[in-house]
């Protein structure tokens, strides 16, 4: 008697496929790049044996999810499909439905999902709804790409602050300003466009008053082309006895009309006087402990992301990117060299004390260096020194 052929794709030929299908959610996934916050960003695709019978992603923040956007497109072929997830479906009724029930009661027979959602609400929950409702569940496909596209909000959930990004220019020597506290322009055009697609994504850029007082900017957004003028994100000042000016270029409207938000962060010490003023000007002032004679990072970090504040471009100067880093809030550096030099003895990217020793001198992993017109940029995650007692 001749045996029926075994069929079955091999555990490698699955693991391929399963692949294939979420690289494809995680492209749909990044469209939704800067519109989403403070929401994932998410993709969402569904398979019929090897054909896609719908497929979406989240796009902004209080519209459809990505699951319920493929499903919509599926209608009822989505019944005995595989669904790819870039993250765990969610399990709580907020702005939407629940994406766990919605594939459940669209008949959905399997959902691949590349990340767990971190969120309190959600955290396993919607893979238990999902397995409940008779839908085998793979998790962890390309969890590394699903992750590191989504490392603000995983941060934000994990952590309870924004993911952070320092960016910093200085030329070779290692100036980030003239003597006369000039720092404008270091870098080229191209660095310059790179910095204001930064800020058209994140939810706040920062800055210390000194340099506020310095270079007076603007801290808008101002893309060129179709994707223009961009969105400005929240300006946010630290600055402990509130010198911030009534008058600073800060509190004016961005390009593309929209009303500048401001917000100053000061220490217990800081006169009222000047802070009643700030906020008749418009400004959010967040009072905070102080430490080290500062503004605490920590507490003014988590204030901002329980305030909606997912990610946050770290603009200067050195003081507070050294404070940024003691705080163990930086995630990753952005580090742009151009190629000048002009000497004395104006300030560096870092101040602070720094470290004692080498082995407490901060690293990079995965870093890339790239050439941008005339500059070049040097990225990556930064790596925290482990604590003495690992050593």
């Amino acid at each position: 008697m001749t045996g029926t052929p075994n069929t079955a794709p091999s555990p490698t030929e699955t693991t391929d496929r399963h692949a294939t299908w979420m690289r494809r959610a995680l492209a749909l996934a990044a469209r939704g790049r800067g519109t989403t916050h403070p929401n994932p960003m998410v993709g969402c695709v569904l398979v019929h044996g090897s054909t896609v019978v719908g497929e979406g992603w989240h796009e902004h923040a209080g519209g459809p999810h990505a699951e319920a956007v493929a499903l919509a497109a599926a209608g009822d072929r989505a019944r005995g499909a595989t669904a790819y997830v870039t993250l765990e479906p969610c399990a709580h009724f907020g702005r939407t439905p629940p994406c766990a029930d919605a594939l459940v009661a669209a008949g959905v027979a399997r959902v691949v999902v590349a990340s767990p959602d971190p969120d309190a609400r959600v955290r396993g929950a919607g893979l238990a709804r999902l397995r409940a409702g008779g839908v085998a569940v793979d998790e962890g496909v390309l969890q590394h790409d699903a992750d590191a596209l989504n490392a603000a909000y995983l941060v934000h959930r994990r952590e309870g602050r924004p993911w952070v990004r320092y960016k910093t220019a200085m030329t070779l020597d290692g100036k980030i300003a003239t003597r006369t506290g000039r720092s404008r322009w270091i870098t080229g055009p191209a660095a310059r466009a790179l910095v204001h697609g930064w800020r058209h994504r994140a939810d706040a850029v920062a800055v210390g008053v000194s340099t506020l007082l310095q270079d007076d900017p603007a801290l808008t957004t101002r893309l060129e082309g179709p994707d223009g003028p961009g969105r400005t994100p929240r300006k946010v000042v630290f600055d402990g006895v509130a010198r911030t000016p009534v008058t600073a270029s800060a509190f004016e409207p961005g390009p593309d009309g929209a009303p500048a938000r401001v917000t100053i962060v000061v220490g217990p010490d800081a006169p009222a006087a000047r802070a009643s003023a700030l906020e008749a000007r418009g400004a959010h002032v967040l009072r905070v402990a102080a430490r080290q004679g500062r503004p605490d990072v920590g507490e003014a970090l988590r204030a901002l992301a329980a305030d909606g504040v997912v990610e946050l471009l770290l603009e200067g100067g050195g003081t507070l990117a050294w404070s940024f880093l003691e705080a163990g809030a930086v995630d990753r550096i952005a580090w742009f060299v151009a190629p000048k030099l002009i000497g004395g003895r104006g300030a560096s990217p870092l101040a602070g004390l720094g470290v004692a020793t080498l082995d407490e001198a901060y690293a990079l992993a995965a870093w890339s260096v790239e050439r941008l017109g005339d500059d070049l940029l040097i990225e990556g995650d930064l790596v925290r020194p482990a604590p003495v007692e690992e050593r």
